[in-house]
């Protein structure tokens, strides 16, 4: 029995464990950096041990630090939980030497699957089934441009050493070849210090699907069915299920047993994910094994009615599997979303900032929230963006998918963009509701999904005009006098001395500047706004019950707002609308100039046009490399490239003007 636990890890993973571990009465150590003083998980945990400054090769990634704060504490194991060293072998060696416990598999299994290279030559043993490709060390360009011919286009380059999307680019023609190899090699080496490349075939439309399997010291192994993930951005999961829309069971039992025969060829113990791709016929390949505990396990946990923590502390501890395969069953179907700090219509580019407002919908009745942030957290450069997973469960997949688009609609995030309006837009689309996907859903539905121009409409510009009364009537009786309880300023009507009864406020929405002027009579509120046609620019409405409800052309809707750095957020009827606050006069301007900002703190790896040059809008302008990714910067709107502010190789930070641009006259 494990009797005190260090989580090697942060965030939501970190609190996930605490909860499990807490459960069962094992004692627990957080770790954090300079960032993370303050966490949720430093909270949580029984103890907590600061390892060093935020960036995580100085904290989450030094193994000495670890292992000193399991000494100090007395901690007789590890769970790595996923990402940072949870698949670092010299970590599980370092454990062993040290007498502690790595909860997750044998040092062996792990460096049998780090490289997917040599992975893939251990399956191929084992009878699994590999996509066609190359495996090699050799990385003569040539040759790897000789063996993507012999292959046949497209091809897909992956890193050697890492996942998760990183160093990983679809070549389409031997034109792009060179370009996309360097690139890749490029973001492997920074990812993973690692630059080795291996070839595949890229197959046209397929499905990931994987199996979570588990094994423990005993030599016992089940798989606790499958879990499809095919719906992605830059090679990373937005939505995940299980069980697979329209999986047959000699499908499952044929995938599942090829999974197990991966994991007993490598002497797996605890919990693992055998990912395939599986095309259209039932055909399917081995991509990868994930030594770890995935992101995704909670929908497994939701079908299987098992917690996967719980199997891992007890497997590492020495026990039996706790079921047979044969006791194993599914319940039902679960949705999980990944809720990121990011831009879907910027490339997905990660967002940074504070958490104004972090409001996820009630938990229970099919309803889970794993997070490790809360309101007033930031969202810093230095991790995953991620804030949080919503899970929904339904005894079917149409009950699980209408809980999942109703707790979406109930999750309030204010302070940084983020996903929530593009993960709708995604599960309310035909195609993903009748199961129709694959690992190309997003590009193939781009303009359904992506790339949604948002204007004001009549229903925003009433939120917004509720906002700004709210914000007026907080701001008078903030100013009244404290010692006299008769002032009238501590009526929460519409009187006022030397004040107009009608204002005027000029915000900023997603670009679009509009005046909206509202005035206040009793309990109802007219507004107007300047930048809706003339039958659409002017209601009433009305705010009930503490506010918490706005009555507009007779139907009630929920409404709450809070304020942000620069204006504020609305969130009524499931819609969210956050805006700015602005000078009177700055809509009124001609001035057509426009500066590109650096979104983060990043690296410059290539400008991609010459100053003076001619651009349309979202011609990329320039790459940086931020987060472990490359994201491409462009232009908000047709003109000119005036001046770089920044050269190639250069460090910038967050904020600080990259390019000035002049946007045509209009």
């Amino acid at each position: 029995m494990i009797r005190k636990l260090l989580i090697a890890n942060r965030g939501e993973i970190a609190c996930r464990i605490i909860k499990t571990a807490r459960r069962l009465g094992v004692a627990t150590v957080a770790v954090y950096s300079d960032a993370d003083a303050d966490a949720l998980h430093v909270q949580m945990a029984d103890e907590a041990v600061h390892l060093g400054p935020a960036p995580a090769r100085d904290s989450y990634l030094n193994i000495d630090k670890v292992l000193g704060a399991a000494k100090q504490t007395g901690a007789d194991a590890i769970h790595p939980g996923y990402g940072f060293l949870s698949e670092n072998a010299e970590f599980c060696r370092a454990c062993d030497s040290n007498g502690i416990i790595f909860v997750g598999p044998p040092t062996g299994a792990i460096e049998a699957m780090g490289s997917k290279s040599a992975a893939k030559r251990i399956m191929e043993e084992a009878n699994v089934p590999l996509v066609p490709g190359y495996h090699g060390t050799n990385q003569n360009e040539e040759l790897l441009e000789g063996h993507a011919n012999r292959i046949g286009y497209p091809v897909l380059l992956k890193a050697a050493a890492g996942g998760g999307g990183k160093g990983m680019r679809r070549v389409d023609s031997a034109d792009e070849f060179h370009e996309a190899l360097a690139a890749a090699k490029r973001e492997a080496m920074n990812a993973f210090g690692d630059d080795i490349m291996l070839l595949e075939r890229y197959v046209v439309s397929p499905r990931h699907v994987e199996i979570q399997v588990f094994c423990d010291q005993q030599g016992n192994g089940v798989y606790l069915f499958e879990r499809d993930c095919s719906v992605q951005r830059r090679h990373q999961k937005v939505v995940e299920e299980a069980p697979a829309p329209g999986m047959a069971p000699e499908l499952r039992a044929r995938m599942g047993e090829a999974a197990l025969r991966a994991a007993h060829a490598i002497g797996y113990v605890g919990a693992g994910t055998v990912e395939f791709l599986l095309d259209a016929s039932g055909a399917f390949y081995f991509m990868e094994m994930n030594t770890r505990l995935q992101v995704e396990h909670p929908v497994t946990e939701m079908i299987t009615d098992q917690d996967l923590v719980a199997w891992q502390l007890s497997v590492a501890a020495g026990d039996t599997l706790p079921m047979s395969q044969d006791e194993l069953q599914i319940n039902g179907h679960a949705m999980e979303v990944r809720i990121y700090a990011e831009d879907p219509d910027n490339d997905f580019l990660p967002a940074t900032g504070v958490l104004v407002r972090h409001q996820p919908p009630a938990e229970g009745e099919g309803v889970r929230v794993d997070t490790g942030v809360q309101t007033g957290d930031e969202i810093s450069v230095h991790y995953d963006p991620m804030i949080a997973k919503l899970i929904c469960h339904g005894r079917t997949r149409k009950e699980a998918l209408a809980k999942l688009d109703r707790a979406l609609r109930d999750y309030q995030i204010a302070g940084v963009r983020h996903n929530i309006e593009f993960l709708r837009r995604v599960i309310n689309h035909q195609a993903f509701a009748s199961g129709c996907i694959s690992t190309h859903f997003i590009e193939d539905y781009e303009a359904e999904v992506l790339h949604q121009e948002q204007t004001l409409t009549p229903l925003k510009c009433a939120a917004i005009a509720g906002y700004l009364q709210q914000r007026e009537e907080r701001d008078l009786r903030n100013s009244a006098p404290q010692r006299d309880p008769f002032s009238p300023w501590h009526n929460g009507d519409n009187w006022r001395n030397a004040l107009a009864g009608s204002r005027t406020q000029t915000v900023d929405y997603r670009g679009q500047h509009a005046q909206i002027r509202f005035v206040a009579e009793g309990d109802s509120l007219r507004w107007t706004c300047d930048a809706l046609p003339e039958e659409q620019n002017s209601g009433e409405i009305r705010l009930l019950l503490g506010r918490d409800l706005m009555l507009v052309d007779g139907r009630r809707m929920s409404f709450s707002a809070v304020d942000t750095r620069d204006g504020g957020a609305v969130f009524i009827d499931g819609t969210q609308v956050e805006f700015k606050l602005l000078p009177p006069d700055i809509g009124e301007s001609n001035d057509q100039a426009h500066g590109l900002d650096a979104p983060m703190n990043g690296t410059i790896i290539s400008l991609l046009v010459e100053p003076g040059s001619t651009v349309e809008k979202d011609q990329p302008l320039l790459v940086m490399e931020a987060m472990k990714m490359e994201h491409t910067l462009r232009a908000p709107a047709a003109g000119t490239v005036q001046q770089f502010f920044c050269a190639e190789g250069e460090l910038v930070d967050g904020g600080s003007l990259l390019v000035d641009f002049a946007g045509e006259e209009q």
